[in-house]
């Protein structure tokens, strides 16, 4: 498996840095005709804080510059199996979709989306430099266009009088409820909760994915969840532990980290993050097989436009997530609206990422419906 660049002592070119001319010269690049192109495409994404920050950063210029409609479908926790049902049907209504690194490999392995030829689809750096290049290990499969660097982490309430003035400020506080007494927010799935479980049983960080291989592994995985499943509430999207952390409903949460710092620094509530053993991931984009023609050119168009330099460093003046592209990073400041340094809130930046878990896309992706189906079936009884 390659390892992405925005790990280890890498994690200090994603940090947000001064602007430079190259800003200037992107943004000045004219955008090529878009010949035989559908006017209309379908954009499966996120909603909340992440699909908001993809129409201010991307998506909103490119209708602007080209009049193009865009229609949202808000289900991208659900690509798998949707874009399965969709090839099934032979009915798929997606144009491009805003996928994991996992879920890119498993519908790359099937056939269901197509490989990106990133040096024709993608725009090159300001400086020439090929798109292949400059988004290097960050690709991690060949139809997988990687946009943005994130993290799963816990976000928890300050104003918690149970806890008597402490806070949580290691991973296996979550599993502390005698300290640290209340209900809990997990995902409703097992990615994170699996590993965050085996670390807080004793298993070492790197012997976290050796351990799911076997069944003792994943039985002592369970069993630790089981220590707090009656005091855990469920989320599948991730908009709704920041909704549940806001109405007091949960003390503790796990979420993305970029509806965490929408939560505590655009609506300031009394919310804090814990970055401890956050599990690092890469979003990006994926596109459908067998589109038809004028679609497939109107979606080959907006990726040029949409993952470029420039469009990729303005993500994280919405959102702090780090961008892909090497050509970004220096372009990346503060955020537009509220004027702060971007750099304390990016999950690469060495001080929150000093104890991160590297997602293990390959695998995930050869695990992930038996996990699941096995996750499921404990959830059940």
């Amino acid at each position: 498996m390659k390892i992405p660049r925005f790990l280890g002592s890498a994690a200090l070119a994603l940090l947000p840095m001064t602007g430079t001319a190259l800003a200037q010269d992107a943004a000045a690049e004219e955008l090529p005709a878009c010949e035989n192109c559908a006017d209309s495409m379908v954009i499966m994404s996120w909603g909340g804080a992440y699909q908001a920050m993809q129409l201010k950063a991307y998506v909103q210029p490119y209708i602007d510059a080209t009049g193009v409609s865009v229609t949202w479908d808000e289900s991208s926790a659900d690509a798998v199996a949707k874009l399965r049902a969709m090839s099934e049907a032979g009915n798929v209504s997606a144009d491009v979709v805003d996928a994991l690194g996992a879920d890119a490999i498993r519908l790359c392995d099937e056939g269901i989306v197509q490989e990106v030829p990133v040096d024709e689809w993608l725009a090159p750096a300001p400086d020439g430099t090929a798109a292949s290049e400059d988004l290097g290990d960050n690709v991690v499969s060949d139809c997988h266009v990687p946009t943005t660097a994130y993290s799963t982490t816990f976000g928890y309430r300050t104003d918690v009088a149970e806890w008597n003035g402490a806070t949580p400020d290691d991973i296996c506080d979550v599993f502390n409820l005698e300290e640290f007494p209340g209900p809990r927010a997990l995902e409703q799935r097992p990615i994170g909760n699996l590993e965050w479980a085996l670390i807080c049983d004793g298993v070492p960080a790197e012997e976290v994915y050796n351990t799911l291989e076997t069944d003792e592994g994943m039985a002592r995985a369970f069993a630790k969840l089981d220590t707090i499943k009656d005091s855990v509430i469920w989320w599948t999207a991730g908009a709704e532990t920041p909704q549940l952390l806001a109405d007091k409903e949960v003390v503790i949460g796990s979420t993305y980290n970029g509806r965490l710092f929408s939560l505590i620094e655009e609506q300031k509530q009394p919310v804090a993050m814990l970055w401890d053993y956050q599990i690092l991931d890469i979003d990006g984009f994926v596109v459908p097989a067998d589109l038809p023609e004028d679609r497939l050119n109107r979606v080959k168009h907006f990726l040029y436009f949409a993952t470029d330099t420039q469009r990729l460093a303005d993500q994280a003046k919405y959102i702090s997530y780090g961008p892909m592209r090497a050509s970004s990073q220096p372009l990346v400041s503060t955020h537009a609206e509220l004027g702060i340094e971007m750099a304390p809130h990016m999950p690469t930046s060495p001080e929150n990422a000093k104890n991160s878990i590297l997602f293990n896309y390959d695998w995930w992706a050869d695990h992930r419906d038996e996990r699941d189906a096995r996750f499921h079936s404990w959830l059940a009884q």
